[in-house]
């Protein structure tokens, strides 16, 4: 079994380096450029994410990247990085505390180590598919096995139209004890320490899936697609407490 411990302390470096870069951006005025996707971008994101490109290349110069803001680095490596500087732009341009730095590591483009931080509250959770820890203190999802119980959480309520089926989801609402679209990688860090249910992102990139896959699974949680599948292959997620994760499944896709 693969010994963790240095990448851990590394990515806790890594968390640091974006965080003192990010913190003064936040509630600033900032100019805001918009990519071709038309999904926004700041200075915050491009200088956190260079910061840790260049960390990564110096402390391992065989292992790849793959970051949001600057593509792929020595893509065919074994261990590869996976880096989102701000998950959640918008929110953080908004003065929103949903966002955060995502950063994964995979062995053989399987995700072995994520990492969601905070950098406002000072909050780090790293998971490695079997352990998840909150600022070094164990986390886990909530035990929750009745729909009637949950606390579902999604990134953009449009979304949901837009990619899936709206009227499942909306099923799905009148179902549970409370909805709210408090999003981004917070979603996933509320599930993971047990303060929420679900979270659903019916649309997801590369470099948003990664790190929440060690996260949930660590912490007792179940990840998929949509449509229950491996995630590591797909652009959309649920994730739940192991209780509810099937009766969700069937809600979202019943005819």
């Amino acid at each position: 079994m693969e010994n963790l411990t240095e990448f851990k302390k590394f990515m806790y470096y890594l968390a640091n380096i974006s965080a003192k870069i990010i913190k003064p951006y936040f509630r600033t005025r900032m100019n805001i450029e918009y990519k071709g996707d038309k999904s926004p971008v700041t200075i915050a994101d491009k200088n956190a994410e260079e910061a840790m490109r260049r960390a990564i290349i110096e402390e391992y110069p065989g292992h790849g990247i793959v970051g949001e803001e600057f593509g792929s680095y020595k893509e065919d490596a074994e261990y590869k990085w996976v880096l989102d500087p701000i998950d959640g732009t918008k929110s953080f341009i908004c003065g929103v505390l949903s966002f955060g730095t995502l950063i994964a590591l995979l062995k053989n483009d399987e995700p072995i180590l994520g990492v969601i931080n905070q950098p406002i509250l000072n909050e780090f959770l790293i998971g490695d598919n079997k352990t998840t820890f909150i600022n070094n203190k164990p986390a886990s999802v909530r035990n929750c096995k009745d729909i009637s119980d949950v606390v579902l959480l999604t990134t953009d309520h449009n979304n949901i139209e837009e990619y899936q089926n709206l009227e499942n989801f909306e099923k799905l609402i009148r179902k549970v004890k409370l909805y709210r679209s408090w999003g981004d990688c917070y979603g996933y860090y509320l599930l993971a320490t047990g303060f929420a249910d679900v979270m659903i992102d019916p649309i997801m990139s590369f470099w948003d899936t990664m790190a929440l896959i060690p996260i949930i699974k660590g912490a007792g949680g179940i990840i998929t697609d949509y449509n229950g599948n491996d995630p590591v292959n797909g652009n959309s997620i649920i994730a739940a407490s192991p209780g509810i994760h099937s009766q969700v499944i069937k809600c979202l896709h019943e005819h």
